[in-house]
């Protein structure tokens, strides 16, 4: 069964284009396949999990990196979190503003220093001082994060409902072959959030989760709901409990739908290898590698496979 990684581009829907969602899911495909590659490699599960993200966070489809949403002010603000299940240990990035890929970041607040978050200024100080290069804001925003910007300054804009039109959150969960597990989690936030409004991405336990003698999880969808529900370690609560990884991913977003009113979706992996991806929003782009193939889905009910080795 191992190795295994698991991504996710987002919950939400994406605007009704074929062209957008074939790249979307050729976006996911390839990370899936690149976090697959490390592992075949005998890379670490914390290596994996981070070079899948780093790629969607170079890929502009994605609410990640460059691609992300903008602030209320124009701005665009990250956060990003990495959690090794062997150790416990954690690092993110909250509110960081000019670099290319905050997970980047987030995995040297954990390797580096004796923290687990740095925030804004801090964490882009930080990023420097670690050879991390600044880029510019506007290399990070996309023509189309700025119309939908544009479009939610408008006083009737509904942000919860627009978030959810386009792909967001990005994150990966995977097992390696020494059976160490991992998981990562980057975001641009809400669209037209305040600005240093930090997420559920950054917090440990909200987005994102990974425990060796239990399993991975890795969210998406409404951040503040996420928050009130703790969803990613209330999902490894009922795997600590006997539940598989789909039920405790179904679970707990069930519970985050009735107790918080926020959809969303999640990766999921268990300490055997078995991986879930479950959502409660219209669409969630994931795909998943194990066995030298290739699942992938955007709609519930799709798990569509190809082999490993072909290119998307």
């Amino acid at each position: 069964m191992l190795p295994v990684v698991a991504v996710h581009g987002g919950a939400g829907t994406i605007p009704k284009e074929k062209e957008r969602e074939m790249a979307v899911c050729a976006g996911m495909r390839d990370a899936a396949r690149a976090s697959y590659g490390v592992l075949k490699a005998g890379g670490s599960a914390v290596d994996a999990v981070v070079e899948a993200v780093r790629l969607l966070e170079d890929n502009p489809l994605f609410n990640a990196g460059r691609g992300s949403v903008l602030t209320v002010n124009g701005g665009v603000e990250m956060d990003a979190i990495v959690m090794d299940g062997r150790t416990l240990a954690s690092g993110a990035v909250a509110a960081v503003k000019r670099v290319a890929n905050p997970v980047k970041v987030a995995r040297l607040v954990m390797d580096k220093t004796s923290h687990m978050c740095l925030a804004a200024d801090s964490a882009l100080q930080f990023a420097k001082e670690m050879g991390i290069p600044e880029v510019s804001e506007e290399s990070l925003k996309t023509d189309y994060a700025v119309m939908r910007w544009q479009k939610n300054l408008a006083p009737d804009a509904d942000p919860v409902v627009s978030q959810m039109g386009k792909m967001g959150t990005v994150g990966a969960v995977a097992v390696d072959v020494e059976g160490n597990i991992a998981c990562a989690t980057s975001t641009g936030g809400f669209i037209n959030k305040m600005d240093g409004r930090v997420g559920d991405t950054a917090l440990i336990g909200c987005g994102a989760y990974a425990d060796n003698r239990v399993g991975a999880v890795s969210p998406t969808g409404y951040g503040e709901a996420i928050m009130k529900v703790t969803l990613a370690r209330l999902i490894i609560f009922y795997m600590e409990q006997g539940k598989s990884a789909e039920e405790a991913s179904d679970l707990g977003l069930a519970y985050m739908k009735e107790r918080a009113q926020g959809l969303g979706g999640v990766v999921t992996v268990d300490s055997r290898g078995v991986w879930a991806a479950r959502f409660t929003s219209l669409q969630m782009a994931w795909a998943a590698a194990q066995d030298d193939v290739i699942h992938y889905g955007l709609f519930h009910g799709e798990d569509f496979t190809q082999p490993a080795q072909q290119q998307s």
